[in-house]
């Protein structure tokens, strides 16, 4: 097998990483909660970064009038076929394909991880914002609207005493690592062919 379908063989595997660590990870901070409260998101769960926590934040939310955060939502679904079909996409195509057939899982790759991104912000933004109008405590903002409570996507947020953070975690390192390796694999067999054609 030549070097540059190696590399996208390893490429194809890499984002399995997904099944065995979690993908993001958000974190609450609060001078009431010596241990911040914490949840992972798996490629098709959430858990508990402390044991707990997700139950404690979900009690919290109540009184503001947040959604629950629930034991699965279609997304856990519909993103591990997702990956499985990508990675048998990306292996026959380290088989069997050229430097050209590597960008092109690349770029399938970019355009899907995009859009799970855009997915999980309409998550967040709608848990945030979707309020319960019969909520026990009800906040505004300086000029007079409502509120809300949405986590940031990448980074860390003031929310009320709140520190939210969220950051990506094991898993998204495996993705990321493997759509690198792609087009590594695309530029290295793009050198060899122009090489042999100079030849």
């Amino acid at each position: 097998m030549k070097r540059q379908n190696i590399i996208m063989l390893i490429a194809a595997l890499l984002p399995l990483g997904l099944f065995l660590f979690p993908l993001w990870k958000i974190t609450l901070e609060a001078p009431q909660y010596p241990t911040p409260l914490g949840m992972y998101i798996h490629i098709n769960d959430f858990s508990d970064a402390n044991p707990h926590d997700i139950k404690n934040i979900n009690i919290m939310n109540h009184y503001v009038g947040m959604k629950y955060i629930p034991e699965a939502i279609p997304e856990f679904k519909i993103f591990p076929i997702g990956i499985i079909i990508t990675t048998i996409i990306g292996l026959i195509i380290a088989f069997k394909g050229n430097y050209k057939w590597f960008l092109f899982w690349f770029i399938l790759m970019i355009v899907l991880s995009a859009a799970g991104l855009y997915d999980f912000y309409l998550w967040e933004h709608d848990y945030g914002h979707d309020l319960d109008p019969k909520a026990i405590m009800k906040f505004t903002n300086p000029d007079g609207s409502i509120m809300g409570f949405q986590p940031p996507l990448f980074g860390t947020k003031d929310i009320l005493n709140f520190k939210a953070h969220s950051y990506p975690q094991l898993g998204s390192l495996f993705l990321g690592l493997g759509i690198a390796g792609s087009f590594i694999a695309h530029l290295v067999g793009k050198k060899i062919h122009k090489k042999a054609l100079h030849m």
